[in-house]
């Protein structure tokens, strides 16, 4: 059996154009691709390592469409803020933001009251 020690250093002398022709070389010899396997090893590795995706805990809750009952749009937005009715009315006719930073539980309770008045509200 060869040296193993006395391999390493030999390799470790080697300058990269060197190492890239005994890859090829022991590629053609053993029948064999190196980067193959280093991709199928590699792959793997990189799912293990990446970040689990973060459920979303805060909200930006706005309207998309009116519907039919106006009127009732705006009570609504004023149940949810504190803007009077001006204001509440003015953000229904822009389709603006009813509420920034909103929990899951707010947005939902959210969208269901303005679901009851034919309202289509967004969670973003």
């Amino acid at each position: 059996m060869a040296d193993i020690q006395k391999m390493i250093e030999e390799v470790k002398g080697m300058t990269v154009l060197e190492l890239n022709e005994l890859v090829k070389a022991l590629e053609e010899e053993f029948g064999v691709s190196a980067a193959a396997p280093v991709a199928v090893a590699a792959a793997p590795a990189a799912a293990a390592d990446a970040p689990a995706a973060e459920e979303k805990t805060e909200f930006k809750v706005s309207i998309k469409e009116i519907g039919d009952k106006k009127i009732d749009v705006i009570k609504a937005v004023r149940e949810f803020t504190t803007l009077g009715l001006g204001e509440a009315k003015a953000l229904v006719e822009a389709k603006g933001v009813i509420k920034e930073n909103a929990t899951k539980e707010e947005a939902d309770k959210i969208i269901a009251r303005f679901k009851e008045v034919g309202a289509t509200v967004v969670a973003e």
